[in-house]
């Protein structure tokens, strides 16, 4: 570990420490299915906890990054991968293309949609973003044998509105259509209803072409606002 994030996991152990809340760590643990133990924190505190531990510290290169990242991973407690997840968000700028292998580790470890999701929409979209040519990595992710690898492919582009590449959201779906995953078919209906935002029309096409092969759940909630 680096010495910036040892300084950093030493100052947010403690900040975190400080607002544990065992009462609400159950239940914060139950609502996730009990695949990891919680702290308790809330996301209002976690954040202001974070801020506390965040102040006068430097701005990180691309080696810090990652050893925070993979420090907060190597936590049993959810609300350090959580807090990994909104540091990397707000520094996605740092790294270069490389850092997306760091990225594929921390999407394929200790995974769930908590930590899944704002890696796909804010930090694997930034990164292509920047970085054009990651999209082929992305290409590869869609074909996964991997859950959340596919799921990340399928919502990368979830934000990006008038400049989503229609081609990839679509064939990413189709490709995945009779998937019999939750959480891929589950991510299929949510890219397509916040594309429809965009190009409702084009996201009813779709729908019907494809409605022989998407599930029920994808098509529930591809349609759910037109």
């Amino acid at each position: 570990m680096s010495d910036f994030a040892a300084v950093l996991m030493d100052r947010l152990t403690g900040a975190f420490e400080t607002a544990r809340d065992p009462v609400r760590a159950v239940g914060a643990a139950a609502y996730m299915r009990d695949q990891f133990p919680f702290l308790g924190l809330t996301s209002a505190v976690r954040r202001a906890r974070a801020t506390v531990a965040l102040t006068g510290l430097p701005k990180p290169s691309e080696p810090d990054l990652r050893a925070v990242a993979l420090a907060c991973w190597a936590r049993e407690e959810r609300e350090f991968q959580q807090f990994a997840c909104d540091y990397l968000t707000t520094h996605v700028r740092v790294p270069g293309p490389a850092f997306l292998d760091t990225v594929a580790e921390l999407i394929t470890t200790r995974s769930w949609w908590d930590t899944v999701d704002p890696l796909a929409t804010h930090v694997v979209a930034g990164l292509v973003r920047r970085h054009p040519a990651l999209i082929t990595r992305v290409d590869e992710w869609s074909i996964a044998g991997d859950v959340w690898l596919i799921r990340t492919a399928i919502l990368h582009q979830l934000l990006y509105r008038a400049e989503t590449d229609t081609d990839r959201l679509f064939g990413y779906c189709a490709r995945q259509a009779g998937h019999p995953d939750f959480f891929v078919r589950k991510a299929i209906g949510w890219a397509l209803r916040h594309y429809a935002r965009t190009d409702p029309g084009a996201v009813r096409t779709f729908l019907t072409a494809h409605a022989d092969r998407l599930s029920p759940l994808s098509l529930r909630e591809a349609a759910k606002h037109l």
